[in-house]
């Protein structure tokens, strides 16, 4: 292994090349569309979508805001074969921080929350749209930081209340809103592909679920792979209004099983795979995974943002990977957001440039420059690279972040 270290500006850049390539080994996970995380990920991140929206249209940018720390709380429901309904509403926190003032106008930020909750569910999972509680946590409060004096006009005091858009810091420089990481690594293994693959294929709008509605979209997956074979443990819910009997869930489960071993023989051609489907099934005892909604946010799951899908939609323990929940930050200078992002892109362009494994970290300190980290590592298995090529595809990175909040805001960057 070679290792290259430079300040590369303010940053300190260092650059490993021959490292060892990930062992074959591998345990990923996958959440679907209705779980509990999921939902509460997607929605965070619609909401600071929404935020960001109407206040750029409104006062010509995005003011402060952040809804990363929102929970879902699980309802109760009744179900039967053929029928079902919700007894119990499903608790929707909205925990964060947002400026509900600009000048002399007010923010209507919890009507513009509500309207975004009542949507997504409209659309994630309609069932549960009309059986909402929701519970604003919103406050306007600013970071520790603002210490008044007499005759004092402390910047910090008007994060949250800024007398017009030219009170926002980042109109005139990006800093980072923490010290914090960004991580990222290319490319997936066939085998992670896989996960990626199939829990997409019956959780939200696919051929599959389209002909089949009684497929629900809290699916789960956990897998494990060495190399040559894998072992997946797969959880797939039924509708109950679409299965009139223990027969008929039984028949959908064989098909569900059908289906990932045709997935499995195209994604996975001649390695052995095993499938545990719905493990905690009970057919002597009518125990089933069968739901009304096709989530299990009906019936007393919860969901928290973070605790789901990495911004590249897996969950990885044996790759790196860290624990910052990027949805429903802001997208302007929240860096558990726009590093995670740059970090797995500039891995991307790595592993295209220079062929191999390629890793990325970037490391802020809160209260300097976004586009200057504290420190970048790259970390490349492949061997003989130019660092000054490296060099460029880091500051092509870090130039980009401008256009990737743009990106987050107006097209929506798939995260989780």
């Amino acid at each position: 292994m070679q290792r290259t270290s430079t300040t590369f500006g303010p940053s300190h850049l260092v650059i490993e090349t021959g490292t060892p390539r990930p062992d074959a080994t591998t345990i990923v996970e996958r959440k679907g569309l209705g779980h509990p995380d999921t939902l509460a990920d997607h929605l965070a991140e619609h909401l600071s979508r929404a935020y960001s929206q109407y206040t750029l249209e409104r006062f010509g940018a995005v003011l402060h805001h952040n809804f990363d720390k929102l929970a879902l709380l699980g309802g109760a429901s009744e179900v039967r074969y053929g029928e079902g309904k919700m007894t119990s509403p499903v608790r929707v926190l909205i925990n964060g921080r947002a400026a509900a003032v600009c000048g002399d106008e007010q923010i209507p930020v919890e009507g513009l929350a509500e309207a975004t909750v009542r949507e997504f569910f409209a659309e994630r999972l309609p069932e549960v749209a009309d059986h909402l509680d929701l519970r604003f946590h919103i406050t306007s409060n600013s970071s520790p930081g603002a210490v008044l004096t007499d005759g004092a006009d402390a910047e910090r005091t008007r994060w949250f209340a800024p007398r017009s858009v030219e009170d926002l810091r980042e109109r005139r420089v990006l800093l980072a809103n923490d010290t914090s990481l960004g991580t990222g690594w290319a490319p997936e293994n066939r085998f992670e592909s896989f996960v990626r693959e199939i829990v997409d294929h019956f959780s939200g709008t696919s051929p599959f679920t389209a002909r089949h509605p009684w497929c629900g979209s809290d699916v789960k997956l956990m897998g494990y792979w060495d190399g040559q074979a894998a072992d997946v443990v797969l959880c797939v819910p039924q509708k109950s209004s679409f299965v009139d009997s223990r027969a008929a869930y039984l028949d959908n489960k064989h098909t569900v099983r059908t289906e990932c071993e045709r997935l499995a023989a195209v994604h996975l051609p001649g390695a052995p795979v095993r499938f545990r489907l719905n493990v905690r099934d009970v057919p002597e005892k009518d125990e089933f995974y069968l739901t009304y909604t096709g989530s299990s946010i009906e019936s007393g799951d919860e969901g928290v943002v973070g605790r789901g899908n990495r911004v590249n939609g897996l969950i990885t323990p044996l790759r790196p990977m860290n624990m910052e929940g990027a949805n429903g930050k802001n997208p302007v200078y929240h860096v558990g957001k726009l590093y995670n992002l740059a970090a797995t892109r500039l891995a991307e362009r790595l592993h295209a440039e220079f062929d191999g494994h390629a890793e990325v970290h970037l490391v802020s300190a809160t209260g300097e420059r976004l586009d200057r980290p504290w420190r970048i590592l790259v970390r490349l298995s492949s061997e003989d690279v130019p660092p000054e090529k490296v060099q460029e595809l880091v500051k092509d990175a870090l130039a980009a972040f401008p256009d990737l909040t743009e990106e987050i805001v107006h097209r929506g960057v798939v995260m989780s």
